[in-house]
């Protein structure tokens, strides 16, 4: 199989550059985007707040106490839209094979040209003679090792895995930098005394899926540089989700509906962030016994909004009987997006 040469391109903090470089009183300080009210999550901080510990997904109210000088905007998605068809116009000026993982990322397969590094190197430049903002870029031989790259050297950052460096950079690579590898997997890997590639790679794969199921296949491929997914143009996106395990298993209601609500912030950003609109409505709740149950609601058009998505879910929740039950996980997905052959369909998603 030829080598492939694979760019991922992912803007620095998007949504908090951007109001930096619209508003220059915030340049130079800590950003959020997002709501600051005292169920408010953060969307995006700027590098400035990151300093102080705040990031993506945060609570508003856990936001201001590491970083009392926190300035909150609301976030201006129009504009985050506009900014990301221009940089996806760039894209295509060197390649078809584009694969937008988020309103703010994409994998590039430019296998056809040169040199891949002087592509990305014209892409970040190209990017901010247009937008003046910058990107950091990621390249190598896959999707996983470009994403991997692209984090390296952040903001602003080029970092190249080169074929005959991929062994050595991947047993060195600590399992949490891994693609896919989130916290819970990593400290599972911790106490199987997994720690960096090298010692992923000593793991046979059939112990791999012992322990992980289905990804202990990939994770079997990572552990040596393999990632054969190919960059897909036209993947579609078929839900957005957020969940979360409480620290103690409740059943109060109003601990539960606190919950949700942040659920719901968490979920319906996801789904701007990647542009995506569904009709049905899906609460998931683990009890503390490990059963799990899910209720859902289709509706006729688009979900249009944040507040309809919770109230949504609110509904589910209040409906579903816990019969003295504590709960230990709760969710809530957007999904079934409008299909694109139906006329009904298409003209609910142009209104939007």
């Amino acid at each position: 199989m030829p080598v492939r040469k694979i760019i991922h391109i992912d803007m620095d903090a998007f949504f908090a550059s951007v109001e930096q470089r619209d508003n220059p009183a915030l340049c130079g300080k800590p950003v959020a985007v997002g709501h600051a009210g005292p169920r408010g999550v953060v969307a995006t901080a700027s590098y400035e707040a990151r300093r102080f510990g705040v990031h993506s997904a945060m609570s508003a109210e856990r936001a201001k106490k590491l970083c009392p000088e926190l300035i909150f905007v609301p976030a201006r998605m129009h504009i985050y839209k506009h900014i990301s068809r221009t940089i996806r116009s760039i894209f295509r000026q060197y390649t078809d094979l584009v694969e937008p993982l988020s309103i703010d990322e994409a994998f590039l397969d430019v296998s056809h040209l040169p040199c891949a590094t002087e592509a990305a190197k014209e892409i970040k430049e190209l990017i901010w003679q247009r937008t003046c903002l910058t990107a950091s870029a990621g390249v190598s031989v896959n999707k996983m090792l470009a994403k991997i790259a692209s984090d390296y050297q952040k903001p602003n950052g080029l970092f190249v895995i080169t074929p005959k460096n991929v062994e050595r950079f991947v047993a060195r690579l600590p399992v949490e930098k891994f693609f896919g590898i989130g916290k819970v997997t990593a400290e599972k890997m911790h106490r199987l005394g997994i720690y960096t590639g090298e010692d992923l790679r000593q793991q046979t794969e059939a112990d791999l899926v012992r322990h992980f199921g289905k990804m202990g296949h990939a994770y079997f491929g990572y552990a040596r540089g393999i990632d054969n997914r190919p960059v897909e143009p036209h993947r579609k996106h078929l839900s957005a989700g957020a969940e979360t395990t409480f620290a103690r298993d409740t059943d109060d209601i109003s601990i539960l509906l606190d919950e949700l609500t942040q659920m719901a912030q968490k979920a319906w950003q996801h789904a701007e962030k990647i542009n995506f609109r569904g009709k049905t409505v899906t609460l998931k709740l683990k009890f503390a016994d490990f059963k799990q149950i899910t209720r859902s609601q289709t509706f006729e058009q688009i979900i249009p909004s944040e507040s309809a998505f919770f109230a949504a879910g609110k509904n589910l929740l209040e409906q579903t009987p816990l019969h003295a039950k504590k709960v230990r996980l709760i969710g809530l997905t957007l999904s079934n997006p409008p299909d694109p052959d139906s006329q009904t369909d298409r003209q609910l998603w142009f209104n939007f």
